[in-house]
């Protein structure tokens, strides 16, 4: 479909009904060159500064569009027309498309909102945090109850028990080569996780205002986690200060609220803080998600890691926790992690619960291609 309709786009055609409403709606939004409406009648894009006339073009693109494309549209009516100050009316907030990255707007608004609108935000905060859950949590329990499980070795097994993977290398040495057969002395066996902890997991995640779609879907995977019970979560956020909001994991939407969009960055500070929690090492995967833009003590936060990593912990690094892929990020301390052992890399939300996995279990981290 061409949508346009004046005479310089060629066609000849004018636009009427429906198409017209369509293409008054991302005209509102996009502009027109000439500004030149139909009939040479002249045609000023935007949407203005009132909530009324806001509210009104929400409700046509959500009308004409997909929610795909809304969403979309809207994010650019942020950026490019600077409408985040209408999101602090609650009856704007009401008109909306709720996705992750009005939640991340949100957010940054916090400490400006008012409370009149507090209410309403926490609303639209809670529908996409509920959306996220059904459909991340199903999946993410069950993959890392079998991590759990098959960390749980015991030498003993039943026969459906047995990790014929690591029973076989285990006994190589035991191979008869004129029965072309290896003689198993000893098997392993995947263990049966019980109800107490077996793993440590603290998520760290740093809450610059480029982080924002990784704050809203590491605070709903940190919820997940929690409420596992053989998995004992801690969740620290920081820019320049840490802050732990271990004890509101029960409700990511109350996580979510305790965190403030924005501001530097010192993650040798957060990780000090973090390793300072770590009570059993060789049980624990520590979760970093930054773009690495230090404003800390660069050496001294390789140090840590590197000390971590020697007293057993499982490190991972995430650059990004988002459908969106790798952000803007510190390639020279990427670089300087990988050396040590920690690779970072962008991470979606559908991979995430492999990489914890892959993490409980002491194996190979899968690294994305386009990493």
């Amino acid at each position: 479909m061409v949508l346009g309709g004046d005479a310089a786009d060629g066609t000849g055609c004018a636009l009427s009904g429906r198409d017209a409403a369509m293409d008054g709606a991302l005209a509102a939004l996009y502009g027109r060159g000439d500004g030149k409406g139909q009939a040479g009648k002249e045609r000023s894009a935007g949407l203005g500064a009132s909530a009324p006339s806001v509210a009104r073009w929400l409700g046509d693109i959500r009308t004409y569009f997909p929610s795909s494309v809304v969403q979309v549209m809207q994010r650019d009516a942020i950026d490019r027309l600077g409408l985040s100050a209408l999101l602090l009316e609650p009856e704007m907030l009401e008109a909306v498309e709720a996705d992750v990255h009005l939640v991340g707007t949100l957010l940054s608004l916090n400490k400006a909102m008012p409370e009149t609108t507090k209410e309403t935000a926490r609303a639209v905060v809670r529908k996409v945090v509920e959306d996220l859950e059904k459909r991340l949590a199903t999946r993410t329990r069950a993959t890392l109850s079998g991590a759990l499980d098959r960390s749980a070795r015991i030498n003993r097994p039943r026969h459906h028990d047995i990790d014929w993977n690591r029973t076989i290398s285990a006994n190589l040495k035991h191979y008869l080569p004129e029965h072309r057969t290896i003689v198993p002395e000893r098997l392993v066996g995947y263990g049966r996780a019980s109800r107490s902890v077996k793993k440590e997991v603290v998520l760290c995640i740093d809450q610059s205002g480029s982080m924002a779609a990784s704050v809203v879907y590491a605070s709903v995977f940190g919820a997940v986690l929690a409420s596992m019970r053989s998995i004992d979560t801690r969740l620290v956020v920081f820019d320049t200060a840490v802050v732990d909001l271990t004890d509101q994991l029960d409700d990511p939407v109350d996580v979510l609220f305790g965190t403030q969009l924005g501001g530097g960055t010192d993650i040798n500070r957060a990780l000090a803080y973090c390793q300072s929690q770590i009570t059993r090492p060789p049980e624990t995967v520590m979760v970093l998600i930054s773009d690495l833009y230090e404003g800390g003590i660069r050496n001294e936060m390789l140090k840590r890691v590197a000390a971590m990593k020697a007293s057993g912990v499982q490190f991972v690094t995430l650059l990004a926790l988002s459908d969106e892929g790798a952000p803007a990020y510190d390639r020279e301390h990427a670089a300087a992690l990988a050396a040590l052992g920690a690779p970072a890399f962008a991470c979606t939300p559908d991979l995430f619960p492999e990489v914890m996995a892959a993490a409980i279990e002491k194996r190979p981290i899968p690294i994305p291609d386009t990493v």
